[in-house]
């Protein structure tokens, strides 16, 4: 069953989480789950099984530019998680269509999404979602 997430999920999402982002510490994750649901801008949902959380996705508002895109604000899908062995059943397909359904109820027309160049998975999973590629990007730092 896929629904919104609430605040006592926390705690369960961010081990999902941290497979997206394993550089964050579980603390940092809880909280940065509970900022995603406690502002109007982001929304997470989940999908469970019984009493097991077994995938996420994290999606926002952008206001800034969002390369390809046209309006403001658009949705962001953040972040998509499905463990391992609920794969390929439409789980993850399911909750990004939840998350774009958020975003037209908050008035978008589009909805966007980023991924590493080397993640090819991610690649042919929004490919397979309807998403187009609309750019690749390096991007670069020194200190100064």
């Amino acid at each position: 069953m896929i629904r919104k997430a609430e605040r006592s999920d926390a705690v369960k999402i961010a081990p999902l989480v941290n497979k997206l982002w394993p550089e964050h510490s579980a603390q940092e994750l809880i909280r940065i789950i509970e900022e995603y649901m406690g502002n109007a801008n982001s929304c997470v949902y989940v999908c469970e099984t019984g009493e097991d959380l077994i995938g996420t996705a994290l999606c926002c508002l952008r206001y800034d530019y969002v390369e390809g895109c046209d309006t403001s604000p658009v949705g962001y899908l953040e972040g998509v998680f499905v463990e391992e062995a609920y794969r390929r059943q439409g789980i993850a397909c399911a909750l990004v269509k939840e998350c774009e359904e958020w975003a037209k109820e908050k008035g978008c027309s589009e909805f966007a999404s980023d991924c590493e160049l080397t993640n090819t998975t991610s690649l042919h999973f929004h490919l397979d979602i309807g998403f187009e590629e609309e750019n690749r990007l390096i991007c670069f730092k020194k200190r100064i």
